[in-house]
């Protein structure tokens, strides 16, 4: 057998590998494997409906989930303010308080520079949430001054709630928040921040004492961004 024909049939082999190969992989995948998404769990008191769900092709019992009730604050300037900030948005909330100039600045260092780094996507929204019924406007403006254009950057200051705040803590956000027994001037308030989904939904709990949560809560924003989009695939628009 000549070299040139030899060549031929290798062509020819190589050809049909290009041609076949995707079409087995495809069939591989399917058979012997499944498209799994990694998705964040959602936290609080859980419910079957007694409903069926249907989603990409499958059905599964429906599942009523803890969410939030919505609550309205007064802003920086007064304007009245609801908390979760919308039904689109992702939302990362903590609680503070202006008489605490160290674990209060603390959170608020956290949220100023994950606010900056997401501050081109407004569908991630930050909400600080003050827990002292006398806030002060003058206090809050000066502990605000480091964050230049903290406004810009879809970060929220809620103070002054229209219901008891420590309740709500404690029964919504599912986080701990009360008066010190010591000093009622202060407050004991948790350590973590929380991540809503567009549902409401919690989604996750971020102490920031501990090394290395502020930059899990980065990855989990992330994460949960994909889950968004995938749940709330594009419309074609009509013509």
């Amino acid at each position: 057998m000549s070299n040139r024909t030899q060549r031929s049939k290798s062509k020819i082999i190589i050809l049909a590998l290009i041609l076949l190969l995707p079409g087995f992989l495809y069939i591989a995948v399917n058979r012997f494997g499944s498209n799994e998404y990694v998705s964040l769990p959602v936290f609080g008191e859980k419910k079957l409906s007694g409903e069926l769900k249907r989603n990409w092709g499958r059905e599964y019992p429906d599942t009523i989930f803890h969410t939030l009730t919505p609550i309205a604050f007064k802003d920086i300037d007064g304007k009245g303010l609801t908390f979760p900030v919308s039904d689109t948005s992702i939302t990362v909330t903590h609680l503070f308080y202006t008489k605490d100039e160290s674990f209060s600045r603390l959170m608020l260092d956290n949220v100023n520079a994950l606010s900056s780094r997401f501050a081109a996507n407004p569908q991630i929204r930050f909400f600080s949430i003050s827990v002292d019924p006398t806030e002060d406007v003058g206090r809050l403006r000066q502990m605000l001054k480091p964050y230049s254009q903290w406004e810009q950057r879809h970060w929220e200051i809620g103070m002054h709630p229209s219901v008891d705040i420590f309740s709500y803590a404690k029964d919504e956000l599912l986080v701990d928040a009360m008066i010190d027994p010591a000093d009622s001037s202060r407050f004991l308030i948790s350590n973590q921040m929380i991540l809503v989904d567009s549902k409401r939904r919690i989604r996750g709990f971020y102490d920031i004492s501990q090394k290395g949560e502020v930059d899990r809560l980065e990855d989990e924003i992330k994460l949960l961004m994909v889950e968004e989009i995938r749940n709330r695939p594009l419309k074609l628009e009509k013509r």
